[in-house]
């Protein structure tokens, strides 16, 4: 029963919005290439169903790539931190300085180093997403119980064994609610990508229907690009339950 309610939630939530929305559309007097009712972009996603799908799945990749290559970066950066306090010094003010330059202003600079091809959205999507799972994963990682650290010290424990059997533990908790967060953020540097030079991608879709005034397929890109972000974060957060299992929920 409690499995039913959780899938009904979002079920009404869905509806809800759904109805907010062709309630809006239709009568407010909004043009509709300014806003198309929901039975417009339902219509685009019908009739241009393999054309949206094939672009989706470009995005899809570019993320999915971001993500993994976003998450081990991210992962190698915040160990390095905690294994040096020579290298801490370097990277900590360096991890700080790449937050405070807006991505959305590198993009046009990816583009042109590397091209209008994968490279480029792949490294806006790790731009965005390495900050979140670094700080997090390096926050755990110092933040590990100082009992159980002077219980593995007392034990002749080595440095590297107290790293991999405490700390590491004790840091995938927060190391999973950076994870989280980048999986809903790694679609953002994807689109930003694809908006500064693609050939194809949502992004591209959206781009080149919002200067045709096609305002339903750019809806329609849209909405395929916010279920693809809600089922990747559920994903991440299914897989994360089950391996963290051990880590209590209150």
């Amino acid at each position: 029963m409690s499995s039913v309610r959780v899938a009904l939630r979002p079920a009404v939530t869905l509806c809800g919005l759904l109805i907010l929305w062709w309630a809006v559309a239709r009568f407010t007097g909004i043009p509709p290439f300014l806003l198309p009712g929901p039975g417009a972009v339902a219509h685009e996603l019908v009739t241009q169903y393999g054309f949206l799908l094939r672009n989706m799945l470009v995005t899809l990749v570019e993320v999915i790539l971001g993500l993994g290559l976003g998450t081990l970066f991210g992962v190698l950066l915040a160990l390095s931190m905690v294994f040096s306090r020579g290298l801490r010094r370097w990277l900590l003010p360096l991890l700080l300085l790449s937050q405070a330059v807006p991505v959305f202003a590198l993009a046009p600079l990816l583009v042109l180093w590397l091209g209008f091809g994968l490279a480029s959205k792949v490294l806006m999507a790790i731009l965005v997403i390495f900050f979140p799972v670094t700080a997090a994963f390096y926050d755990g990682l110092r933040r590990t119980e100082p009992g159980w650290l002077d219980l593995a010290h007392t034990m002749g424990a080595s440095s590297f064994t107290i790293l991999l059997r405490v700390r590491l533990m004790a840091a995938l908790p927060a190391f999973g609610a950076g994870l989280r967060i980048a999986a809903a953020m790694a679609p953002i540097g994807a689109i930003l990508g694809e908006w500064a030079g693609a050939s194809e991608g949502l992004g591209y879709v959206m781009l080149n229907a919002n200067a045709r005034m096609q305002t339903d397929l750019m809806f329609a890109a849209l909405v395929l690009l916010a279920a693809m972000t809600i089922l990747l974060w559920v994903a991440v957060d299914v897989v994360l339950k089950k391996l963290l299992h051990w880590a209590p929920e209150t």
